[in-house]
This record gives C-alpha cells, structure tokens and sequence, in this order.
C-alpha cells in the first residue's frame, strides 16, 4: 500500500491507500466523524468510523483542525463529497496534534488576516488564488518562449533609476556608497537586444511610494519584454496578442479554481485583439465630461482610471502623454514633441493600469536632454548613452505588473490577495 496523492483518487478507485494531509474541518455523529482533509493536491472527505479504528477514535472525534495525519482507506467515488471522492478509513495515525486554530468560522477584518498570513493561506480561497498566479505566470513564460524571446536576469540592485528618483529604497553597499532597490529592468532590457532581438525579464520590483491604494504595494513582480526594431504600433499590437494570450490559457485551464473563487468568467472571455486606443487628450475630454477637474499634463489617478474602463468592455490603451509627465527614455513623439510614443493598457471592470509601455528614445543627443531636464546624473547613465553610440535602433518595451494582472484575472478587490506575503506602506509582517 503506497502514499497516494488526493488529485490521484480517481486512479485508485475501490484500491487501498495511504493519505497524508491535514484536517482542514470535521463534523461528528455519535459514531461517525467526517474529516475534510488536504494534502496540497485537492481535498477529500474521509469517513472515520468508531467500530472500526478503536480505541483512538475519541481523540479524533475532537481532533483540532489542521492536525497532521496519515491516514489508511479505501476510495470510493462520491460525487457528493468535496472532491467526489470518499476515503473509507480503516487506520489512521496523528502526525502532529495542533494547537486551537486562531482562525475561525467569524469573519475576521483584513489586519487581523494580514497577520496572520502564514496560517491564512491554507484557506480554499488563497490556496485558489496561489493556484491561479503560478499558472499565470506560467502562461507569461510560455507566450514569450513562443515568440521569441529570450529570458533575462536583470539586477536587483542598482545605481541608476529607472521611473521616479522619490521612489527609490536605497541601500548601502559597502564601500561604493548608496544603490538602490530595482524599479525595472528595463534599462538592462535594452542593453541585451543588441545580441539577443528580443529579450525579456521576470523578478520582483520595488518602489518606495507611499500609497494605501487599493492598486499598490512596495513590493510586487513585474515581466518585462523589450523588443529591437518595434515601434509604437507594433509594441502595442503585441501587447494585446499577450494579454490575450494570458487570459485565454487562464481560462481554459483554471475555470475550475477561477469559479470557486466566484469569479464571474464571461467578461474575461471577451478579452481577445484587438483592444481598444483612445489618446491622453481623448482621455481627458471624457474625464471633463464626467465632471473631473483634471487638468493637461497632469497624470491619471486610480479613480481616474476606474471611470475611463467603465466605459469599455475591452482593456484600452491611452497613448501618447505629455513629456513632463512620463519617463526620460520614452521617445519623443516625431510630430508633437510636447507629447511621448507611449500608452498605458488598463485592464476592464475598473481595474486600471496593468501595463506601462512605450518606444524608446534612440537619439543620443535627445536621450541625453531629457535626462538632464529631469534633474539626472549624466554620468550614472554613461552605459546607458552608450547603447545610443554603437549601433543605435528604433526599439520599443513594456512591463505588466504581474499583482494588477492576478487581482483583474481573479476578480479581487486588493492586490494584498494576489501574492503570499504582501509588503504595503505599514506591513512588512510576516
């Protein structure tokens, strides 16, 4: 008799097996107990009889939940039970007898949950959440392996910002004086299209603003592709093919976790190219007309973002801001140089933003202007212009905030849901 997973069962019908889990709830009758138990592959009931397991069966009567057991039976197929399968116990053996679980049946308040993550992710809602991110990421990997792309490592610790200068955590580094936690990879990004075309990064990111927002952590992983010889257009247009992608796979392969979740799927099936373009200036004429005093040059806010995908069953790109309001790498537009070939892609269902992207800026004398104006060192950037000096292309990237992705996918109302351990502006614990 060999140790069999749970997800296993249905090969094991009428067969004897070994089950090791815990007891995720219980219910008695007189001389009857019904255990829930999980072993990390799915759940199953597994029903203990008193005539049958002895002198034990007292002590598994009040057995707390999450004890650790291993567990002797005979599956059986029930399409009743969790799982539709039953285990008929005929042994059973207490690996560890827990302590009062913290956690009750009440509803606790979101603090209370935070602190007690470590023990909150063995709940069926987080363990479907974690279930979902791992294939999303998956999916992530399997569209840039399919067209092309080769994955990079890109540092975590750096002297040169990427976005925001105010948002950097800083760090001492020996004796070389101050670096910096990552933004992005993306400036790395580029130094590898020269060899590999296309290229693209998967790790965690870190921006030290301090927001409570719904939409926000200081720490949170972000894939991002960076493409030779794309420009505006084309950046966009693969953008699409990927989150579709992404989507698609989710799901076709996760419906099951996505519906015990209680997401409603319909909307996602929508979610195929093209997407929608409207430009910032289009942007702001719809958030005037909605009552928003939002003024030129200014960016969108969360609310803002939330009022615009209301209005579209699709994600929308809102391309072509102003300079002053974006990154000093983003490509002046050939036309209007007040404004950048860029676009944000906010996902539908008023979830905002998911991807930043834009065409680069690949004239050294213009790259090397807008670094100065915005009050950068030129020096720290020297590897950077250099990218310009030998063999310079039209180039184009993006990055997709992998938290944003898993909170529209899933359908959730906070990031803090989507990852293990969220770090916020007053969490870092555990």
């Amino acid at each position: 008799m060999e140790n069999c997973f749970i997800s296993d069962f249905s090969r094991h019908v009428d067969e004897r097996v070994t089950v090791q889990g815990w007891v995720a709830n219980r219910r008695s009758s007189g001389r009857v107990s019904f255990l829930i138990l999980r072993d990390g592959t799915g759940i199953c009931q597994a029903i203990v009889e008193r005539d049958t397991i002895g002198d034990i069966y007292p002590e598994i009567k009040k057995l707390p939940l999450e004890s650790s057991l291993r567990v002797h039976g005979h599956v059986v197929k029930e399409e009743r039970s969790p799982g539709g399968y039953e285990l008929h116990v005929d042994g059973i053996h207490i690996i560890h007898k827990a302590e009062e679980f913290p956690i009750g049946k009440k509803e606790h308040g979101p603090d209370f949950l935070l602190s007690q993550r470590h023990l909150w992710l063995r709940s069926p809602r987080q363990i479907s959440i974690m279930r979902i991110r791992d294939a999303i990421i998956r999916y992530v990997r399997e569209f840039f392996s399919i067209n092309g792309f080769t994955l990079i490592d890109t540092p975590i610790f750096t002297t040169t910002c990427g976005e925001d200068s105010t948002n950097l955590f800083s760090v001492d580094y020996f004796d070389l004086g101050k670096t910096y936690l990552s933004q992005t990879g993306q400036l790395y990004l580029e130094a590898l299209i020269p060899g590999l075309g296309k290229v693209y990064c998967l790790g965690p990111t870190f921006r030290a603003e301090r927001s409570k927002t719904r939409r926000h952590l200081t720490e949170f992983w972000m894939v991002e592709g960076e493409m030779a010889f794309y420009e505006h257009k084309d950046n966009l247009d693969l953008q699409e093919q990927f989150v579709s992608y992404v989507v698609q796979k989710t799901l076709a392969e996760k419906e099951d976790e996505l519906k015990k979740i209680e997401r409603d799927i319909e909307p996602l099936r929508n979610i195929t190219p093209p997407f929608y373009r409207i430009s910032y200036d289009e942007a702001l004429e719809i958030l005037k007309g909605k009552g928003s005093d939002i003024q030129w040059g200014s960016d969108l806010g969360g609310d803002d973002e939330t009022l615009i995908t209301g209005l579209f069953d699709k994600p929308v790109f809102i391309e072509c801001y102003p300079k002053k309001t974006k990154a000093f790498y983003m490509k002046q537009h050939p036309e209007k140089p007040e404004y950048v070939l860029c676009a944000d892609l906010l996902a539908p269902e008023g979830y905002g933003e998911i991807i930043g992207g834009s065409q680069r800026e690949d004239d050294l004398n213009v790259l090397l202007n807008s670094i100065r104006d915005n009050g950068l060192d030129p020096e720290r950037y020297g590897w950077y212009l250099d990218l310009r000096r030998f063999g310079s292309v039209p180039h184009s990237g993006f990055g997709l905030g992998i938290e944003r992705t898993v909170a529209w996918i899933c359908g959730l109302k906070h990031v803090r849901e989507t990852i293990p351990f969220p770090r916020m502006l007053y969490r870092a614990y555990p």
